[in-house]
């Protein structure tokens, strides 16, 4: 969910404005958005959005919060189209401008002056971003690598990048994913042929996932196809989406003839190639639905799952409940961890020495990690001779110049979260209230009370969510009487009415289950 903000002589650009996917704890949200309170309250001085490339955590709240920004978005040829389609989808393409900037040209934005500097990543068209300010350069890394034989496009050139570390950097902003990796990431190239070997010895129907984005895997996977005698089907809405961008940009012209699901199902399994979204245990991705046999794509034993993406950190349990439901088909399944089918799109310690080397800062800024990640290189930076290096959390505000890297105050930060079409405080009332029926459960209660505070008829309860199973009948009558004992001894005040209801029904349940349910009380005016 990066969002970064750079400011110089009162104002201010902002550097990717991506999402994340939501976790248990937000019951029923699938999308987090960052919180920009901060920035909106300087809205006169935000000058534009630079985007450095089009994976979903740098640019996936832009359709929700772009056009409330009201500035420029700025971004490469592929990146621009994914945004596009993105802004078509929300209905607000037509609103929100969006500039394309061609890898390696310059502009300016007041006293900004910006030019994107090519890196290999897995998905093309990834950029650098050297910010030109009277106070010194920075150099924002992005997402990146060291790709000796990309498959699709290539990064700048060592000398490139030595160069701009002759004419002077300030301040090195680099990505930190991989500090802990002992060696280089490895080329994209290096994976085809253990993919090809993989699915040259499966005796049934292959299907391979991995990320949409990475079109350079979608390249070396249609080769594998053709040279191994099957015919390539994909599975997944965003992988449709991926394809269309990549081809309307000049890339992926060339793929072989794809087969529908239809076909894919009905050739002989031996001769299909399936591509499909949901390495990462997403619920409603291609994967999930064909590991539970919601999707036309189906499974059976002798057949053969290849994970061609790294498990990212806190998808452990989902990707296992997948891996989990495949097994009992009598899928198998191949990981990285038993055949060369992945490489990372993040530098190793390796690439991150010989980044050092080219750029030569005075300060390193390390960020995309958790925090170990970000002191790790904040140490490693410095072993490797870079003069300062500056941990910053989420909402730490950073002078970078004039004088020494300090930390000047701290700016409002926090998540949004983006509620079927609402956008809501990720920790608001709403989603608080979720919580706590989600953990203890839900009780309604009504009654009716006539002239002079009589009750009339017994009160009414339903239950949702609460462990009585069989015994929710006699739980029922309890929990009833005990509404009726408070209604009668509870006065003509009809808020402490209501209370006094409230708290007797949740005694019993509590007494019940051990729950502390929320309870709500309707009182009918007869």
């Amino acid at each position: 969910m990066n969002v970064n903000l750079y400011g110089c002589q009162g104002k201010w650009i902002m550097v990717d404005c991506g999402l994340t996917f939501a976790d248990p704890a937000y019951p029923g949200v699938e999308l987090i958005l960052p919180d920009l309170a901060f920035i909106e309250e300087r809205i006169d001085d935000l000058l534009g959005i630079v985007l450095t490339h089009g994976h979903e955590d740098h640019i996936g709240a832009l359709p929700y919060l772009a056009e409330d920004l009201g500035v420029p978005l700025y971004a490469s040829p592929f990146t621009a189209g994914l945004i596009a389609g993105k802004l078509e989808e929300e209905g607000n393409r037509e609103r929100v401008k969006l500039k394309i900037v061609q890898p390696g040209e310059a502009f300016a934005l007041g006293p900004f002056g910006l030019r994107f500097v090519p890196v290999a990543h897995s998905i093309p068209e990834g950029n650098a971003l050297l910010i030109e300010t009277p106070l010194g350069r920075v150099f924002h890394t992005g997402d990146w690598k060291l790709d000796e034989t990309p498959v699709l496009t290539a990064g700048a050139p060592p000398e490139a990048l030595a160069a701009i570390g002759d004419e002077g950097v300030l301040a090195l902003v680099c990505d930190s994913t991989n500090v802990f990796n002992p060696q280089a990431s490895g080329s994209e190239a290096s994976v085809r042929d253990g993919l090809l070997e993989a699915v040259a010895a499966a005796p049934g129907r292959v299907l391979v996932t991995t990320f949409a984005s990475n079109a350079a895997r979608l390249k070396t996977l249609a080769e594998v196809a053709r040279d191994s005698g099957r015919r390539l089907c994909v599975a997944g809405r965003s992988l449709d989406r991926i394809l269309k961008v990549a081809r309307a940009t000049g890339y992926l012209r060339d793929l072989p003839e794809l087969i529908d699901v239809d076909l894919a199902m009905r050739l002989p399994a031996n001769q299909v190639l399936v591509i499909a979204t949901g390495g990462q245990g997403e619920e409603r991705a291609a994967l999930a639905r064909i590991a539970g046999d919601s999707h036309p794509i189906r499974l059976s034993e002798g057949d053969t799952v290849i994970f061609s993406s790294k498990q990212i950190p806190g998808n452990e349990v989902a990707i296992g409940r997948i891996m989990n439901q495949l097994a009992a088909k009598g899928v198998v399944m191949i990981t990285d961890r038993q055949a060369h089918v992945h490489v990372s799109g993040h530098p190793g310690r390796p690439e991150l020495a010989k980044m050092y080397d080219w750029i030569r800062p005075e300060i390193l800024v390390p960020v995309h990690g958790e925090m170990r990640h970000l002191m790790e290189q904040a140490r490693f930076g410095k072993e490797c001779g870079i003069p300062q290096a500056v941990v910053q959390r989420d909402g730490d505000i950073l002078r970078l110049a004039p004088g020494k890297p300090a930390k000047i105050g701290h700016a409002p930060v926090g998540r949004l979260v983006l509620d079927g079409d609402v956008i809501l405080p990720a920790d608001g009332g709403t989603i608080n209230e979720r919580r706590k029926i989600a953990i203890n459960g839900q009780i309604s209660v009504a009654a009716a009370i006539g002239k002079g505070g009589r009750l009339l008829g017994r009160p009414q309860l339903r239950l949702n969510g609460l462990p009585v199973e069989e015994e929710r009948e006699p739980f029922l009558a309890e929990a009833a009487e005990a509404a009726t004992d408070a209604l009668i001894e509870g006065g003509r005040d009809r808020e402490k009415l209501r209370e006094g209801v409230r708290l007797a029904v949740r005694r019993v349940a509590t007494r019940w289950t051990g729950k502390k349910p929320v309870v709500d009380v309707l009182l009918i005016e007869a």
